[in-house]
Protein backbone atom coordinates (compact mmCIF):
# COMPACT_ATOMS: atom_id res chain seq x y z
CA UNK A 1 0.00 0.00 0.00
CA UNK A 2 1.25 3.49 -0.81
CA UNK A 3 0.87 6.72 1.15
CA UNK A 4 1.39 9.96 -0.78
CA UNK A 5 3.44 8.03 -3.29
CA UNK A 6 5.66 6.53 -0.57
CA UNK A 7 5.69 3.13 1.05
CA UNK A 8 4.08 2.91 4.49
CA UNK A 9 7.23 1.11 5.63
CA UNK A 10 9.20 4.35 5.93
CA UNK A 11 12.88 4.37 6.83
CA UNK A 12 14.01 5.89 10.13
CA UNK A 13 16.72 8.56 10.29
CA UNK A 14 18.30 9.46 13.62
CA UNK A 15 20.11 12.78 13.62
CA UNK A 16 21.68 15.01 16.21
CA UNK A 17 22.07 18.78 16.24
CA UNK A 18 25.19 20.47 17.55
CA UNK A 19 26.90 23.82 17.45
CA UNK A 20 28.04 26.67 19.64
CA UNK A 21 25.83 28.52 22.11
CA UNK A 22 23.03 30.57 20.49
CA UNK A 23 23.67 29.18 17.02
CA UNK A 24 19.97 28.35 16.75
CA UNK A 25 19.79 24.56 17.12
CA UNK A 26 16.51 24.55 19.03
CA UNK A 27 15.06 27.21 16.73
CA UNK A 28 15.95 25.12 13.66
CA UNK A 29 14.14 22.09 15.06
CA UNK A 30 11.17 24.22 16.09
CA UNK A 31 11.01 25.79 12.61
CA UNK A 32 11.35 22.36 10.96
CA UNK A 33 8.44 20.97 12.96
CA UNK A 34 6.35 24.13 12.57
CA UNK A 35 6.76 24.51 8.80
CA UNK A 36 6.28 20.78 8.19
CA UNK A 37 3.04 20.97 10.24
CA UNK A 38 4.30 18.51 12.86
CA UNK A 39 3.32 20.52 15.97
CA UNK A 40 0.10 19.76 17.85
CA UNK A 41 -2.27 22.55 18.86
CA UNK A 42 -1.57 22.15 22.58
CA UNK A 43 2.18 22.38 21.89
CA UNK A 44 1.64 25.58 19.93
CA UNK A 45 -0.44 27.04 22.75
CA UNK A 46 2.32 26.15 25.22
CA UNK A 47 4.96 27.87 23.06
CA UNK A 48 2.81 31.01 22.67
CA UNK A 49 2.04 31.27 26.39
CA UNK A 50 5.64 30.56 27.44
CA UNK A 51 6.88 33.24 25.05
CA UNK A 52 4.44 35.79 26.42
CA UNK A 53 5.45 35.07 30.03
CA UNK A 54 9.10 35.56 29.11
CA UNK A 55 8.44 38.76 27.15
CA UNK A 56 9.63 37.26 23.85
CA UNK A 57 8.71 39.08 20.66
CA UNK A 58 6.85 37.02 18.08
CA UNK A 59 6.79 33.23 18.03
CA UNK A 60 9.87 31.70 19.71
CA UNK A 61 10.09 28.19 18.26
CA UNK A 62 13.15 27.26 20.35
CA UNK A 63 10.79 26.79 23.32
CA UNK A 64 9.48 23.63 21.67
CA UNK A 65 12.62 21.62 22.48
CA UNK A 66 13.95 23.47 25.53
CA UNK A 67 11.80 21.52 27.96
CA UNK A 68 13.59 22.19 31.26
CA UNK A 69 12.58 25.31 33.15
CA UNK A 70 16.25 26.31 33.54
CA UNK A 71 16.66 26.03 29.76
CA UNK A 72 13.72 28.34 29.09
CA UNK A 73 14.84 30.85 31.71
CA UNK A 74 18.43 31.03 30.49
CA UNK A 75 17.62 30.61 26.80
CA UNK A 76 20.06 27.71 26.45
CA UNK A 77 19.91 23.94 25.97
CA UNK A 78 21.29 21.97 28.93
CA UNK A 79 20.16 18.38 28.46
CA UNK A 80 19.58 16.28 25.36
CA UNK A 81 16.02 16.72 24.09
CA UNK A 82 14.58 14.05 21.79
CA UNK A 83 11.85 14.83 19.31
CA UNK A 84 10.00 12.49 16.96
CA UNK A 85 8.26 13.41 13.74
CA UNK A 86 7.50 12.03 10.32
CA UNK A 87 6.88 13.19 6.78
CA UNK A 88 5.41 11.15 3.91
CA UNK A 89 9.00 10.26 2.97
CA UNK A 90 10.64 9.30 6.27
CA UNK A 91 10.46 9.01 10.07
CA UNK A 92 12.89 10.99 12.22
CA UNK A 93 14.30 10.96 15.74
CA UNK A 94 16.08 14.23 16.58
CA UNK A 95 18.53 14.67 19.45
CA UNK A 96 18.87 18.38 20.27
CA UNK A 97 22.15 18.66 22.18
CA UNK A 98 23.72 21.52 24.19
CA UNK A 99 26.26 23.94 22.77
CA UNK A 100 28.19 24.83 25.94
CA UNK A 101 31.63 23.27 26.38
CA UNK A 102 30.65 22.06 29.88
CA UNK A 103 27.88 19.96 28.32
CA UNK A 104 30.10 18.19 25.78
CA UNK A 105 29.26 14.90 27.51
CA UNK A 106 25.58 15.49 26.70
CA UNK A 107 26.50 16.07 23.06
CA UNK A 108 28.39 12.75 23.02
CA UNK A 109 25.37 10.99 24.52
CA UNK A 110 22.97 12.47 21.97
CA UNK A 111 25.26 11.74 19.03
CA UNK A 112 26.17 8.19 20.03
CA UNK A 113 23.19 6.62 18.19
CA UNK A 114 22.90 9.14 15.34
CA UNK A 115 23.17 8.32 11.66
CA UNK A 116 23.74 11.97 10.77
CA UNK A 117 24.97 15.12 12.52
CA UNK A 118 23.62 18.61 11.87
CA UNK A 119 26.15 21.25 12.95
CA UNK A 120 24.99 24.86 13.09
CA UNK A 121 27.26 27.83 12.54
CA UNK A 122 26.38 31.47 13.21
CA UNK A 123 27.03 33.25 9.90
CA UNK A 124 28.24 36.33 11.81
CA UNK A 125 30.87 34.39 13.77
CA UNK A 126 32.02 31.69 11.37
CA UNK A 127 33.88 28.56 12.49
CA UNK A 128 34.42 28.54 16.27
CA UNK A 129 36.10 26.16 18.73
CA UNK A 130 32.79 24.38 19.32
CA UNK A 131 32.36 23.88 15.57
CA UNK A 132 35.70 22.08 15.53
CA UNK A 133 34.93 20.20 18.75
CA UNK A 134 31.56 18.94 17.55
CA UNK A 135 32.87 18.04 14.09
CA UNK A 136 35.70 16.09 15.71
CA UNK A 137 33.32 14.27 18.08
CA UNK A 138 31.06 13.40 15.14
CA UNK A 139 34.02 11.91 13.26
CA UNK A 140 35.23 10.15 16.44
CA UNK A 141 31.78 8.57 16.82
CA UNK A 142 31.95 7.42 13.19
CA UNK A 143 29.04 9.58 12.05
CA UNK A 144 29.70 9.52 8.33
CA UNK A 145 27.16 12.14 7.21
CA UNK A 146 27.27 15.76 8.41
CA UNK A 147 25.12 18.72 7.34
CA UNK A 148 26.62 22.11 8.13
CA UNK A 149 23.85 24.72 8.44
CA UNK A 150 25.17 28.27 8.20
CA UNK A 151 22.42 29.97 10.20
CA UNK A 152 21.29 33.56 10.78
CA UNK A 153 21.86 34.48 7.16
CA UNK A 154 19.21 37.19 7.65
CA UNK A 155 21.64 39.01 9.96
CA UNK A 156 24.31 39.32 7.25
CA UNK A 157 21.87 40.37 4.52
CA UNK A 158 21.92 36.87 3.01
CA UNK A 159 25.47 37.39 1.74
CA UNK A 160 26.67 34.72 -0.68
CA UNK A 161 30.28 35.82 -0.14
CA UNK A 162 30.13 35.22 3.63
CA UNK A 163 28.55 31.80 3.08
CA UNK A 164 31.22 30.82 0.53
CA UNK A 165 34.04 31.90 2.86
CA UNK A 166 32.64 29.89 5.78
CA UNK A 167 32.04 26.88 3.54
CA UNK A 168 35.65 27.03 2.33
CA UNK A 169 36.90 27.02 5.93
CA UNK A 170 34.68 24.08 6.89
CA UNK A 171 35.81 22.09 3.85
CA UNK A 172 39.38 22.26 5.16
CA UNK A 173 38.17 20.88 8.50
CA UNK A 174 36.18 18.13 6.76
CA UNK A 175 39.24 17.08 4.80
CA UNK A 176 41.40 17.01 7.93
CA UNK A 177 38.84 14.87 9.78
CA UNK A 178 38.29 12.62 6.74
CA UNK A 179 34.52 12.98 6.94
CA UNK A 180 32.93 10.86 4.20
CA UNK A 181 29.86 12.91 3.30
CA UNK A 182 29.32 16.62 4.03
CA UNK A 183 26.67 19.14 2.94
CA UNK A 184 26.38 22.92 3.35
CA UNK A 185 23.12 24.89 3.54
CA UNK A 186 22.65 28.65 4.15
CA UNK A 187 19.56 29.08 6.35
CA UNK A 188 17.65 31.42 8.60
CA UNK A 189 15.98 29.20 11.20
CA UNK A 190 14.11 32.17 12.66
CA UNK A 191 12.35 33.04 9.40
CA UNK A 192 12.43 29.61 7.75
CA UNK A 193 14.76 30.33 4.81
CA UNK A 194 15.87 27.02 3.24
CA UNK A 195 14.57 24.98 6.19
CA UNK A 196 11.37 23.52 4.71
CA UNK A 197 10.72 26.04 1.95
CA UNK A 198 13.26 27.44 -0.47
CA UNK A 199 14.40 30.97 0.35
CA UNK A 200 13.45 33.85 -1.91
CA UNK A 201 16.25 35.85 -0.26
CA UNK A 202 19.00 33.49 -1.44
CA UNK A 203 18.28 32.75 -5.07
CA UNK A 204 22.01 32.24 -5.56
CA UNK A 205 21.74 28.96 -3.60
CA UNK A 206 20.61 26.11 -5.84
CA UNK A 207 21.02 23.19 -3.42
CA UNK A 208 18.36 21.33 -1.44
CA UNK A 209 16.44 22.72 1.51
CA UNK A 210 17.20 21.20 4.89
CA UNK A 211 14.04 19.07 4.95
CA UNK A 212 14.54 17.87 1.38
CA UNK A 213 18.10 16.83 2.20
CA UNK A 214 17.27 14.84 5.35
CA UNK A 215 14.32 13.20 3.57
CA UNK A 216 16.47 11.99 0.69
CA UNK A 217 19.98 11.48 2.06
CA UNK A 218 21.09 7.84 1.79
CA UNK A 219 22.30 6.40 5.07
CA UNK A 220 24.15 3.11 5.22
CA UNK A 221 22.62 1.55 8.34
CA UNK A 222 24.45 -1.76 8.40
CA UNK A 223 28.01 -0.47 8.12
CA UNK A 224 29.71 -3.86 8.32
CA UNK A 225 27.26 -6.48 7.03
CA UNK A 226 29.90 -9.19 6.82
CA UNK A 227 30.80 -9.16 10.56
CA UNK A 228 28.32 -11.31 12.49
CA UNK A 229 27.96 -10.14 16.09
CA UNK A 230 25.19 -11.12 18.54
CA UNK A 231 25.68 -10.12 22.21
CA UNK A 232 23.48 -12.22 24.50
CA UNK A 233 21.31 -10.21 26.90
CA UNK A 234 19.21 -12.94 28.50
CA UNK A 235 18.23 -16.60 28.25
CA UNK A 236 14.66 -17.57 27.37
CA UNK A 237 13.28 -20.81 28.90
CA UNK A 238 9.46 -20.82 28.59
CA UNK A 239 8.95 -24.08 30.59
CA UNK A 240 5.65 -24.68 28.81
CA UNK A 241 4.34 -27.92 27.32
CA UNK A 242 4.55 -26.39 23.83
CA UNK A 243 8.15 -25.18 24.24
CA UNK A 244 9.33 -27.62 26.87
CA UNK A 245 12.87 -28.01 25.52
CA UNK A 246 13.25 -24.53 24.04
CA UNK A 247 16.34 -22.54 25.04
CA UNK A 248 16.71 -19.20 23.26
CA UNK A 249 19.44 -16.61 23.56
CA UNK A 250 17.87 -13.19 23.34
CA UNK A 251 19.58 -9.98 22.32
CA UNK A 252 19.96 -7.39 19.60
CA UNK A 253 21.99 -8.15 16.49
CA UNK A 254 25.06 -5.91 16.57
CA UNK A 255 26.34 -6.71 13.10
CA UNK A 256 26.00 -8.91 10.08
CA UNK A 257 23.24 -11.24 8.89
CA UNK A 258 22.34 -14.43 10.79
CA UNK A 259 20.47 -17.36 9.22
CA UNK A 260 19.45 -20.83 10.43
CA UNK A 261 22.25 -23.28 9.66
CA UNK A 262 25.03 -20.70 10.15
CA UNK A 263 28.14 -22.00 11.88
CA UNK A 264 28.74 -19.83 14.97
CA UNK A 265 31.24 -19.65 17.80
CA UNK A 266 30.26 -18.75 21.36
CA UNK A 267 32.51 -16.32 23.21
CA UNK A 268 34.29 -16.57 25.57
CA UNK A 269 34.11 -20.40 25.62
CA UNK A 270 35.00 -20.74 21.89
CA UNK A 271 32.51 -23.61 21.63
CA UNK A 272 31.01 -24.06 18.17
CA UNK A 273 27.49 -24.89 17.05
CA UNK A 274 24.94 -24.13 14.31
CA UNK A 275 21.91 -21.89 14.49
CA UNK A 276 18.77 -23.98 14.85
CA UNK A 277 16.18 -21.20 14.67
CA UNK A 278 15.74 -17.43 14.87
CA UNK A 279 12.53 -16.25 16.54
CA UNK A 280 10.83 -12.88 16.96
CA UNK A 281 7.43 -12.39 18.65
CA UNK A 282 6.31 -15.95 17.98
CA UNK A 283 7.50 -15.92 14.36
CA UNK A 284 10.39 -17.95 12.98
CA UNK A 285 12.65 -15.90 10.69
CA UNK A 286 14.74 -16.98 7.73
CA UNK A 287 17.33 -14.30 8.54
CA UNK A 288 17.96 -11.37 10.88
CA UNK A 289 20.06 -8.24 10.41
CA UNK A 290 21.76 -5.60 12.56
CA UNK A 291 19.30 -3.81 14.83
CA UNK A 292 16.82 -6.69 15.08
CA UNK A 293 15.92 -7.93 18.57
CA UNK A 294 15.52 -11.71 18.35
CA UNK A 295 16.02 -15.01 20.14
CA UNK A 296 18.48 -17.47 18.62
CA UNK A 297 18.49 -21.18 19.46
CA UNK A 298 21.40 -23.50 18.73
CA UNK A 299 21.58 -27.15 17.73
CA UNK A 300 23.87 -27.99 20.66
CA UNK A 301 23.39 -27.53 24.42
CA UNK A 302 26.11 -25.04 25.37
CA UNK A 303 26.51 -23.15 28.63
CA UNK A 304 25.74 -19.58 27.55
CA UNK A 305 24.90 -16.65 29.82
CA UNK A 306 24.35 -12.89 29.70
CA UNK A 307 27.47 -11.13 28.41
CA UNK A 308 28.47 -13.93 26.02
CA UNK A 309 28.44 -13.32 22.26
CA UNK A 310 27.69 -15.37 19.13
CA UNK A 311 29.99 -14.67 16.16
CA UNK A 312 30.86 -16.21 12.82
CA UNK A 313 33.36 -19.01 13.37
CA UNK A 314 35.69 -17.61 10.71
CA UNK A 315 35.54 -14.03 12.04
CA UNK A 316 36.51 -13.95 15.72
CA UNK A 317 36.89 -10.48 17.29
CA UNK A 318 39.83 -9.46 19.46
CA UNK A 319 40.03 -11.29 22.80
CA UNK A 320 42.34 -9.56 25.26
CA UNK A 321 42.76 -7.90 28.64
CA UNK A 322 44.79 -5.02 27.19
CA UNK A 323 42.79 -2.39 25.31
CA UNK A 324 43.67 0.97 23.75
CA UNK A 325 40.79 3.38 23.26
CA UNK A 326 39.67 6.97 22.82
CA UNK A 327 37.53 8.30 25.67
CA UNK A 328 35.42 11.32 26.44
CA UNK A 329 35.62 11.95 30.18
CA UNK A 330 32.23 12.83 31.71
CA UNK A 331 32.97 13.21 35.42
CA UNK A 332 33.89 16.25 37.50
CA UNK A 333 36.55 14.17 39.24
CA UNK A 334 39.55 13.78 36.89
CA UNK A 335 40.64 10.45 35.47
CA UNK A 336 43.18 8.70 37.68
CA UNK A 337 46.00 6.67 36.17
CA UNK A 338 46.00 3.53 38.29
CA UNK A 339 42.34 4.07 39.11
CA UNK A 340 39.92 1.15 39.03
CA UNK A 341 36.60 1.25 37.21
CA UNK A 342 33.91 -1.07 35.94
CA UNK A 343 33.66 -1.28 32.14
CA UNK A 344 30.61 -2.45 30.21
CA UNK A 345 30.77 -3.58 26.58
CA UNK A 346 27.18 -4.33 25.55
CA UNK A 347 25.96 -6.78 28.22
CA UNK A 348 29.47 -7.88 29.22
CA UNK A 349 31.05 -6.38 32.34
CA UNK A 350 34.57 -6.46 33.77
CA UNK A 351 36.72 -4.52 36.18
CA UNK A 352 39.64 -2.52 34.80
CA UNK A 353 42.61 -0.44 35.81
CA UNK A 354 43.79 2.65 33.88
CA UNK A 355 47.33 1.83 32.74
CA UNK A 356 48.29 5.08 31.02
CA UNK A 357 47.21 8.18 29.12
CA UNK A 358 48.86 8.30 25.70
CA UNK A 359 47.71 11.81 24.73
CA UNK A 360 44.96 14.39 25.16
CA UNK A 361 43.29 15.97 22.15
CA UNK A 362 43.88 19.69 21.70
CA UNK A 363 40.55 20.67 20.18
CA UNK A 364 41.83 24.09 19.07
CA UNK A 365 44.47 22.58 16.80
CA UNK A 366 43.25 18.96 16.49
CA UNK A 367 46.78 17.96 17.50
CA UNK A 368 47.79 15.28 20.03
CA UNK A 369 49.04 16.81 23.30
CA UNK A 370 51.57 14.40 24.83
CA UNK A 371 52.63 16.78 27.65
CA UNK A 372 49.44 18.07 29.25
CA UNK A 373 47.75 14.71 29.87
CA UNK A 374 45.65 15.50 32.94
CA UNK A 375 42.17 14.39 31.88
CA UNK A 376 39.31 16.47 33.25
CA UNK A 377 35.58 16.64 32.49
CA UNK A 378 34.80 16.85 28.75
CA UNK A 379 38.41 16.10 27.74
CA UNK A 380 39.01 13.62 24.93
CA UNK A 381 42.06 11.38 25.15
CA UNK A 382 43.61 8.08 24.14
CA UNK A 383 44.25 5.75 27.06
CA UNK A 384 45.18 2.13 27.69
CA UNK A 385 43.47 -0.15 30.21
CA UNK A 386 43.84 -3.67 31.56
CA UNK A 387 40.68 -5.61 32.32
CA UNK A 388 40.17 -8.12 35.11
CA UNK A 389 39.34 -10.88 32.61
CA UNK A 390 39.75 -11.37 28.87
CA UNK A 391 37.02 -9.51 26.98
CA UNK A 392 36.03 -9.65 23.32
CA UNK A 393 35.69 -6.56 21.17
CA UNK A 394 36.18 -4.99 17.74
CA UNK A 395 37.77 -1.80 16.54
CA UNK A 396 35.12 0.93 16.86
CA UNK A 397 35.24 1.78 13.16
CA UNK A 398 34.70 -1.87 12.31
CA UNK A 399 31.68 -2.14 14.60
CA UNK A 400 30.34 0.81 16.60
CA UNK A 401 28.46 -1.45 19.01
CA UNK A 402 31.05 -4.11 19.88
CA UNK A 403 33.79 -1.48 19.73
CA UNK A 404 32.37 0.88 22.36
CA UNK A 405 32.24 0.79 26.13
CA UNK A 406 31.29 2.87 29.13
CA UNK A 407 33.23 3.36 32.36
CA UNK A 408 31.39 3.21 35.68
CA UNK A 409 32.60 4.37 39.09
CA UNK A 410 31.94 1.35 41.30
CA UNK A 411 31.62 3.52 44.41
CA UNK A 412 28.98 5.93 43.08
CA UNK A 413 27.62 3.91 40.12
CA UNK A 414 28.09 7.02 37.95
CA UNK A 415 28.96 6.68 34.26
CA UNK A 416 32.27 8.57 34.14
CA UNK A 417 33.36 8.06 30.51
CA UNK A 418 32.46 6.69 27.09
CA UNK A 419 35.11 4.90 25.09
CA UNK A 420 35.72 3.99 21.46
CA UNK A 421 38.17 1.11 21.05
CA UNK A 422 41.20 1.69 18.84
CA UNK A 423 42.70 -1.80 19.23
Amino acid sequence: MKLNGKSKNKSLLRFTTAGSVDDGKSTLIGRLLYDSKSIFEDQMEHIVQSGKRMGREGLDLSLLTDGLRAEREQGITIDVAYRYFATPARKFIIADTPGHIQYTRNMVTGASTADLAVILIDARKGVLEQTIRHSYIASLLDIRHIIFCINKMDMINYSETVFRNIKCEIEKLVKKLQIEDSHYIPISAKYGDNVVDRSENMEWYNGKTFLSLIENIEIRKNKNPENQRFPVQTIIRPHTSEYHDYRGYAGRVAGGVFRPGDDVTVLPSLRRSKIKSIDMFGKTLSETIAGDSVAISLEDQIDISRGDMLVASDDIPFISQDINLMICWFNERPLKVGGRYLVRINSNEAGCIIKSVKYRMDIDTLEHDFKNIAINMNDIAQISIKTSKPVFFDNYHKNNITGSMIFIDEGTNETVAAGMIVE
